[in-house]
């Protein structure tokens, strides 16, 4: 994929500048193809053509990205940033220096991540064959990856010691690998891969699969101390304990002042059935002044 751009001088020097310029390049930068050499005129008056040369920048996957990964830092706010490209034959690291530059890793490589991953969708659609760009500020990648193989590490000797399975937070592709070769460094265990899409994660366990684990004993427990016979809170409730026979008494009580002699027995509340009316009586031979007093129907 090319570049290019046609312009005309006094002079193929001139025209190369020309179109250097047009191209925004240094004219070192460009290579160029002169179209018209320059013709004289007759008698200084008369005829006469100007050179024209053709400038043009072959563009190769690093060029591409570093071109819209400078414009997309512009319209970011950074604009002192400076871009090192280190190349190889199928990779390119694109190392971002400059002031106020940290920002752009975000939380966990996440935005750098996001950046990275567009520059190289733009880098690929110049040639045809799979071009990789990675993007770094200030020695992040090195940093991440130390620390990501610790991790793997410690939490295989752990599933290993603790014979479970621990999951880890996701993660993309790139930090997954480097834990799952971090994990084959430790002796019985081993990982793999699980969930869909941002979910993704690792998980680490022993070779032999996870062990039984015994089930948490209860220790001073609401249920733990009740004893058979007593209460909840582990009170005697049998006869004769504290909460038993009204006569029972804890061991660590005074004796009574009454040597001991049982309490009386509470009256016990029964409710009462309300009395029936008095029938009227009827007096038979009763003597009264009045004589007998019959009963009327």
């Amino acid at each position: 994929m090319l570049k290019e751009a046609i312009a005309t001088g006094a002079t193929v020097e001139e025209a190369h500048r020309n179109a250097c310029a047009q191209l925004g390049v240094d004219p070192v930068d460009a290579e160029f193809e002169i179209l018209e050499l320059p013709e004289k005129k007759v008698f200084g008056l008369f005829g006469g053509s100007p050179a024209k040369v053709r400038a043009f920048l072959r563009e190769t996957p690093v060029s591409v990205a570093t071109e819209y990964l400078t414009k997309v830092l512009h319209a970011m706010g950074l604009t002192d940033v400076q871009i090192e490209a280190k190349e190889n034959e199928t990779t390119a690291e694109l190392v971002l220096s400059g002031e106020g530059v940290g920002f752009i890793i975000g939380h966990r490589g996440d935005t750098l991540d996001a950046l990275q991953y567009l520059t190289s969708l733009v880098a690929n659609h110049v040639e045809e064959s799979y071009y990789r760009i990675t993007l770094d500020v200030g020695n992040y990648r090195e940093k991440r990856q130390e620390t990501l193989e610790n991790l793997g590490k410690k939490m295989a000797a752990r599933a290993v010691r603790t014979g479970r399975n621990l999951p880890l937070e996701p993660m993309n592709p790139y930090e997954r690998r480097i834990i799952h070769t971090a994990v084959q460094t430790v002796e019985g265990a081993k990982s793999w891969s699980e969930g869909e899409d941002l979910s993704r994660h690792v998980v680490i366990g022993p070779v032999d699969g996870p062990r039984p684990q015994p089930k948490p004993e209860r220790k001073g427990g609401y249920r733990g101390d009740r004893k058979p016979g007593g209460d909840r809170r582990g009170n005697d409730r049998r006869p004769g304990g504290y909460r038993g026979e009204r006569g029972g008494a804890p061991a660590n009580r005074p004796p009574r002042r009454d040597g001991g002699n049982p309490p009386p027995p509470r009256p016990v509340n029964r409710p009462q059935t309300p009395a029936a009316p008095p029938k009227p009586r009827v007096l038979d031979n009763v003597s009264t002044p009045y004589g007998r007093i019959e009963k009327k129907n």
